[in-house]
């Protein structure tokens, strides 16, 4: 066992309300506290004037800290994926599935109870607004994870912040204004809207994360200082950003629901464009498993029960958050993955004193065969194992094996992490790493896989399928290097290349499927093979555009990078696929044509 557990005392406030159902009373349901879990995306621990950025301005985030629970050593992973399955499971990313972040591999278990789910059975509205990123099909989606309403996006990022395109449940809708905003009002809707239950609301901003956009009144102020177009959009997202919260405390005062409403605030990763103007001291920044990469900000507030802010300087991290408002909400644990977390309650409560000593670990898992990047963390001790090169090391190759050997900081003493220690203290970096080792058997012991991709469930019908979803052979490449959610592959200049789709076809039947792609030459007899096992189709392929659609990105990179186009649509026919595992397969028809194609997914329609 990695982690000392510790058996926990049932809050006074829990043992008037356990037990409660969904079908009890209201007015004993009214008993229960609210939850609002608030998640920032690449904003780091010094990315807030509370930690003292001396450039921002975030008031409200500051009076949130100030006036609750401030937890000074919170730990999550050091991207974004792999928190967020930690987050509402309470478990380990790797044992959720979760090991990267495109391509399927943050797609996360279905058969995971998560928070939302726990909370749902027992009489919460739960709604996910925002960035899910934990898998784009159902079930693997918010409404298939145990939230009632959902307001967002499910893969990595979205390339466009203003009147951005969203889905609402499992349909696309167009939305008006900076998405910030646009999330925030329907979080104040949902609160508003919830009246004769208790709400469990995760509200999970895809800003202060790349392309750097954002409104004029913020970013111009941070440009006038003398920062550039990166920075500036960045801050300007995270004052942005204070500003709503702002706008969301405020709802709940003047609902009267602030009293009895658990407020929590925290990031995903270590920060990125600001990391390099304040850190907090700190060393490195997202993907790095060094302190910055991993230590982020958390505030509680519950005024019902903690009055007097405090400061909790004892070790935590994303896997203990689950247990911990289950508890405050008086709702036991429903069946299901035992939990790595343990919920900090005793420390809420300010029995410090007779906190165990606890080992946390972090993984940047790169392949089914990679190690490392890895690192240990004690409430003294940082152990830390890197791979060499950018981000890093998690743009490492897999089986890559040039792994620094441990290096020890103690954090008491150089929080700064200059000084490696591991020479002096071998036994410190012998048992830590032995902890590390054995963590990570235990915690990857499912292995490693993509998820096929699920067709066929009536809550998701038409399914959309993306590129970095695909498996590709040839001389395919995705079109901005590791394909990313935003991304499409290219290159098809050979007659060997094809691509394919991993399904699980969950109900058999007829499909309809729609290519997404463009296609500037096309020879006129040039055709595309779909091919799905049993049954096959041949579709000529037209010439077609994509042209690019102007965004308000204010960097060079990010208009590098993110580059929005108007994709043309390919009606393929109708195939019949039956139930279980299939593969859909997209290659050229004999023929000397050979097209310029580019692939950006694939739609089915079960008629």
């Amino acid at each position: 066992m990695m982690m000392r557990r510790v058996l926990l005392p049932p809050c006074a406030l829990a043992a008037i309300i356990l037990g409660l159902s969904r079908g009890a009373p209201a007015e004993q349901n009214a008993a229960r506290p609210n939850v609002l879990l608030i998640l920032t995306d690449d904003q780091g621990y010094g990315d807030l004037g509370l930690h003292g950025n001396p450039h921002l301005r975030t008031p409200n985030l500051d009076a949130l800290g100030k006036s609750g629970v401030r937890f000074e050593r919170f730990y999550v992973n050091s991207f974004c994926a792999p928190t967020r399955a930690a987050l509402v499971t309470g478990r380990y990313p790797l044992r959720c599935g979760v090991w990267g972040v495109t391509h399927n591999k943050e797609a996360m278990r279905p058969s995971e109870v998560t928070l939302a789910e726990a909370l749902r059975g027992a009489g919460y509205r739960t709604a996910c607004i925002g960035k899910w990123h934990n898998g784009e099909q159902y079930p693997y989606t918010p409404p298939g994870q145990g939230f009632d309403e959902f307001l967002g996006f499910c893969n990595g990022h979205t390339n466009n912040y203003f009147d951005a395109a969203l889905t609402r449940g499992s349909q696309q809708v167009e939305t008006r204004g900076f998405i910030s905003d646009v999330l925030t009002d329907d979080a104040i809707r949902f609160i508003r809207e919830t009246k004769d239950q208790p709400f469990f609301c995760y509200l999970s901003f895809n800003a202060p994360h790349s392309p750097h956009q954002a409104p004029d009144r913020h970013y111009e102020k941070f440009r006038k200082q003398g920062f550039d177009e990166a920075v500036s959009a960045f801050y300007a997202m995270c004052e942005n950003i204070d500003k709503n919260i702002g706008r969301l405390l405020a709802t709940l005062e003047e609902a009267g629901r602030d009293e009895n409403t658990i407020v929590l605030f925290l990031t995903d990763n270590g920060g990125t464009a600001g990391v390099k103007i304040y850190n907090a001291r700190m060393r490195g920044g997202k993907t790095s498993v060094h302190e910055g990469g991993c230590r982020v900000p958390l505030f509680l507030r519950w005024p019902a029960r903690w009055r007097e802010p405090r400061v909790i300087e004892q070790i935590a991290s994303h896997i203990d958050l689950y247990p911990t408002l289950l508890e405050l909400c008086g709702v036991e644990k429903p069946d299901g993955p035992p939990l790595d977390g343990v919920s900090l309650v005793p420390l809420l409560d300010g029995a410090g004193a007779d906190w165990p000593e606890r080992v946390l670990f972090t993984h940047n898992p790169i392949s089914r065969n990679n190690g490392y990047p890895g690192a240990v963390r004690t409430q003294r001790w940082r152990l830390v194992r890197t791979i060499r090169g950018p981000q890093g090391g998690s743009s490492a190759k897999p089986n890559d094996d040039d792994a620094s050997p441990w290096r020890l900081y103690d954090m008491a003493a150089d929080p700064g992490e200059t000084q490696d220690l591991s020479r002096e203290r071998p036994e410190v970096v012998g048992r830590l790493s032995r902890l590390y080792e054995a963590w990570l058997d235990d915690t990857a012991k499912q292995g490693l896989e993509r998820f096929p991709l699920p067709v066929g469930h009536d809550e998701e019908n038409p399914v959309t399928l993306n590129a970095p979803q695909a498996y590709f052979e040839g001389s395919l490449q995705f079109d901005h290097g590791p394909g990313y959610a935003h991304d499409w592959l290219t290159d098809w200049s050979d007659r060997d290349s094809k691509v394919w789709f991993d399904l699980d076809v969950v109900r058999g039947g007829d499909y309809e499927l729609t290519l997404r792609y463009a296609c500037p030459e096309a020879p006129g007899r040039a055709k595309l093979r779909i091919d799905a096992g049993d049954e096959a189709l041949e579709v000529a392929v037209p010439a077609a555009a994509a042209p690019a659609i102007p965004l308000p990105h204010r960097d060079d990179r990010s208009r590098r990078r993110y580059v929005h186009r108007d994709w043309a649509e390919l009606p393929l026919g109708r195939l019949p696929l039956s139930p279980g595992r299939r593969r859909i397969t997209i290659e050229l028809a004999p023929g000397p044509e050979l097209p310029d194609l580019e692939i950006k997914g694939l739609t089915l329609s079960r008629m």
